[in-house]
């Protein structure tokens, strides 16, 4: 009796080799997603946020009080008007909110017109970059809605909130924000 040869045996692959073959085949789809949001993450995305940053070099004079103006001028400490007549563009600056010059004290009042002193003078100082290129959302009082930042030396970013913020004449803005009394 003649023995039957028996089939051929595939050798297995080594213990560690088949382990990461079967581990490539179980998370390739994970890892090839991680591997693209991590290139959007870090690539892309600061890209798409640096779109829509426009770079504006007018010169602001104080509404009402430096005479006839050019470009446009600081209503209060967080709104600026441009142009002329129908074509005039009002910009409500955002980050951070500031005391009314109309308000309900003579204190609230002092701070308000040296905000919008603060404001002018941080305008004045050159160049700034404001979002939303040329179609930036509007509130509900028809305003432009801007972030305004200054880029200095070695590409430091000057954001014109915290620069209000930290002189003691703003508050911060937005959702979880206290509203501020000026009249304490």
């Amino acid at each position: 009796m003649s023995r039957r040869p028996s089939p051929p045996r595939f050798r297995r692959r080594s213990t560690l080799a088949g382990r990461l073959f079967q581990w490539w085949l179980l998370w390739r789809v994970p890892l090839l997603l991680l591997v693209v949001m991590s290139v959007w993450w870090f690539v892309f995305r600061p890209i798409a946020a640096e779109q829509g940053w426009v770079r504006v070099t007018e010169r602001f004079a104080i509404c009402g009080e430096d005479g006839p103006r050019e470009a446009g001028c600081v209503v209060d400490g967080d709104t600026l008007v441009m142009g002329f007549g129908p074509g005039q563009r009002r910009i409500r600056l955002m980050g951070f909110d500031v005391p009314e010059m109309d308000g309900a004290c003579e204190t609230e009042r002092t701070l308000a017109r040296a905000a919008r002193r603060r404001l002018h003078a941080w305008l004045g100082e050159g160049a700034f970059e404001w979002n939303g290129a040329d179609d930036p959302p509007h509130d509900r009082y028809g305003r432009e809605l801007r972030a305004v930042r200054r880029i200095g030396a070695g590409g430091a970013r000057e954001r014109l909130s915290r620069v209000m913020i930290e002189s003691g004449l703003a508050s911060e803005s937005g959702w979880g924000a206290d509203e501020r009394d000026w009249c304490d």
